[in-house]
């Protein structure tokens, strides 16, 4: 049996996701399961800031997230990636509740990594799609 897989890219980075060989989000069974998104700009360079860096990744994922016809809501699962977060948490957390929105809150694991391919943070999430 062949399953084609409901990948949803959001409006204008298309080339982006094809060109590093992977889907932005997939949908499957009433989920949807985003990629892990970072602080990249159209072209994927990195905003170098930062605070701007994990604002343009929110943005990044919640451009994703409308495209599956959903908002951060909808969330139950998310993933945190941050480099060297013992020094950079009390910067960055701030900024990550900024747009985390009101209970209730999704799950969270939180994870410290060495390497992000030149950025400090990234978020993952799997989120419920409405009816």
């Amino acid at each position: 049996m062949t399953h084609t897989r409901d990948v949803i890219f959001p409006a204008g980075r298309q080339d982006l996701y094809q060109r590093n060989r992977y889907s932005p989000a997939i949908r499957s069974n009433g989920f949807l399961f985003v990629s892990g998104q970072v602080g990249s700009r159209p072209d994927g360079t990195h905003e170098p800031d930062l605070p701007s860096q994990i604002r343009l990744a929110f943005q990044n994922l919640n451009d994703i997230l409308k495209a599956a016809g959903c908002s951060f809501m909808d969330v139950i699962d998310v993933t945190v990636f941050m480099v060297d977060p013992e020094k950079h948490f009390e910067a960055a957390w701030p900024v990550v509740l900024e747009n985390w929105g009101d209970a209730p809150h999704p799950t969270l694991t939180g994870i410290g990594v060495t390497w992000l391919y030149g950025f400090q943070f990234e978020i993952k999430v799997i989120a419920r799609l409405p009816s």
